[in-house]
């Protein structure tokens, strides 16, 4: 059976696999956080929405390729996955907090695409930061 976890296709599915799993998790939580529902939102068409979840996304995506590359087993990328998360869902807080005068959830709720463009582009910028010291 040792063989079996050594097996390149069944290491790459399973990472796969959890990391989508960690995705759907990660992403339920912004969705708790937020004012707005991200997925209804992008339904309507709220462009402000789905470039801050798209940046969300990758955030995450990409906190889990570093995590990948760097650690050896799931437990190891799923333990450096969610403290990278954290990171980013303190980025998220800190951003909201930094612009008193801007309800950044309000405004992302309300369709204002500049806001959701800055969004997308602090949750990218913040998870390449974070992959680098995983």
């Amino acid at each position: 059976m040792d063989g079996f976890w050594e097996n390149i296709i069944v290491k790459t599915a399973a990472g796969y696999s959890v990391v989508i799993l960690c995705t759907l998790v990660f992403l339920a939580i912004f969705e708790l956080v937020t004012t707005y529902k991200n997925w209804e939102e992008i339904k309507k068409g709220n462009i402000a929405v789905a470039m801050a979840t798209g940046g969300k996304i990758f955030g995450i995506a990409n906190i889990f390729r570093f995590s990948i590359e760097q650690n050896d087993t799931l437990i190891q990328n799923i333990g450096w996955g969610a403290f990278g998360f954290l990171l980013l869902l303190f980025g998220y807080f800190i951003f909201e907090f930094l612009t008193p005068k801007l309800n950044v959830d309000k405004e992302i709720g309300k369709g204002n695409t500049a806001v959701g463009f800055i969004s997308m582009v602090i949750s990218i910028g913040l998870s390449f930061v974070i992959g680098a010291n995983i």
